[in-house]
């Protein structure tokens, strides 16, 4: 995945930029890289390998080591970025966030028109922005190329390009899968795919911009350049897991949406007679405690944290390459708070369900520490299909999502044909899926939030929304 976030301003901006791009550390964790514009220095560019450490340590002396009154900064999931380019625009940085699936031919389309080269990574492979950039370049401005570029990709590419007279040109994809927020105060404009980031550091919310929406940003003004297009596929999953508490994405505030979320699960579950008596119900942490604080809201039932993550030193499990090491790290991390879990019936949140591993070894680790029963609640519905539109499933194979590989050991290739079936927990394939779920994992009971529940906890119209991990629908 990845985030970015730039400032452009009268005053230097450096320090800013690094605790703005810092905010973005949650989106990822592979590479992180600032470029700066400064009217004596020109362009300049850092970019370190974050992944043994966090953001904040590597470009801690960042202010010592460049200046400008312009800068763009990025958490990459990806390649190193930014990278610089000089073409027939001039110089320019260039960074950006998504997922281009379709690079290999759009390499040998560039290749082949232009007779032009890249510099290629181990493997051969190709930078993504460099890629990007050189689609760019075969129009005459940044606004129609960025339009070709936009046109020929088949997945997700919001773009910052930082100029070298500092104006910042910033362009949401396509089909405004992610965000793009742009904030302002007496010095000029911050631009963020977080809009908390430039909050903390005394901005104002001023636009966020459509799907497609180009604008360019100086100091002194923010000119569209591009109007937005009127088609949109928000990312759903956003909301339920990758969007920082504090977010806000299309008017929506992630936490408020995570704890309606719980709410409806709770009713869902009043609904289907669900009576269990349940000690304490409580959020597998940490994008699981508020959609479980709305369950608890509106069952009644009493919120504890029976267990707690231990962050201040592991970093997060699932941006380690190794899966013994990700499982290994999961595991050390759970500190219990066995006064909460021993003799107790529990009621478990999750954010989602993707391969099952963590939560296999979180639901052991509970009736190791005593606990009577452990009934778990998805916060989304069945995940059938791996993400193409971003990183989120990018390195999982659709045979490796839990519910798909339980369809097959249930009803073989036969079950891909009524995937809409199974992830409907009212059909009897649906509760089969359930059940088969439950005994694998050793769920005392099992339930995945409904496509409407999710859509409701958002409060978008379904058209606006991409659903594609859970319905395999564009």
């Amino acid at each position: 995945m990845g985030g970015y976030f730039g400032i452009v301003s009268r005053e230097d901006c450096i320090e800013d930029v690094f605790f703005g791009t810092d905010y973005h550390s949650h989106l990822g964790a592979r590479r992180g890289g600032m470029a700066a514009y400064d009217p004596e220095i020109g362009l300049q560019r850092q970019i370190h390998n974050i992944e043994n450490a966090p953001f904040r340590t590597k470009f801690e002396k960042i202010h010592d080591e460049m200046r400008g009154t312009s800068a763009i900064g990025i958490i990459s999931d990806s390649d190193p970025q930014p990278i610089l380019v000089r073409s027939k625009h001039g110089t320019y940085a260039i960074c950006m966030t998504g997922l281009i699936n379709n690079s290999a031919e759009l390499i040998d389309k560039y290749l082949t028109e232009s007779g032009g080269h890249f510099e290629a990574m181990t493997g051969g492979g190709v930078n993504s922005a460099e890629l990007l950039a050189a689609l760019i370049n075969l129009k005459n401005d940044f606004v129609e190329g960025i339009k070709l570029a936009q046109e020929l990709v088949d997945g997700t590419a919001s773009i910052l390009i930082l100029k070298d007279d500092g104006t910042v040109v910033a362009a949401r994809d396509r089909l405004g899968r992610i965000p793009v927020l742009i904030g302002k105060n007496e010095c000029g404009y911050a631009v963020a795919f977080e809009s908390f980031a430039y909050r903390k550091l005394g901005f104002e919310h001023e636009k966020e911009l459509g799907p497609g929406e180009i604008v360019a940003i100086t100091p002194d003004s923010l000119k569209v350049l591009a109007e937005p297009g009127k088609k949109q596929r928000f990312c759903s999953f956003l909301w339920s897991y990758y969007g920082y508490p504090t977010s806000r994405y299309e008017g929506v505030n992630v936490e408020v949406m995570r704890i309606r979320n719980g709410e409806n699960m709770a009713e869902n579950d009043r609904k289907n007679g669900f009576n269990e008596h349940i000690d304490y119900v409580a959020g597998v942490p940490d994008s699981g405690t508020p959609h479980a604080i709305g369950y608890s809201n509106r069952s009644h039932l009493p919120f504890a944290r029976a267990f707690i993550k231990y962050t201040p030193t592991w970093s997060r499990s699932f941006t380690t390459r190794a899966e013994k090491e990700r499982s290994r790290v999961a595991k050390m991390k759970q500190i219990p708070v066995t006064e909460f879990i021993r003799g107790k019936d529990l009621l478990f949140v999750d954010d989602s369900i993707v391969r099952g591993t963590q939560l296999r070894e979180t639901v052991e680790f509970l009736y190791d520490c005593g606990a009577k029963s452990v009934h778990m609640r998805s916060a989304c519905p069945p995940i059938m299909h791996g993400c193409k539109y971003l990183n989120f499933t990018r390195t999982i194979k659709d045979g490796d999502l839990l519910a798909r590989r339980v369809i097959e050991e249930l009803e073989g290739e036969e079950g891909l044909n009524h995937l809409e079936e199974y992830s409907d927990g009212t059909t009897e394939r649906g509760k089969k899926l359930r059940c088969a779920i439950c005994e694998k994992m050793h769920f005392a009971s099992l339930d995945f939030q409904s496509l409407e529940g999710v859509l409701d906890a958002i409060g978008l119209p379904e058209d606006e929304l991409c659903t594609y991990c859970w319905t395999g629908k564009e």
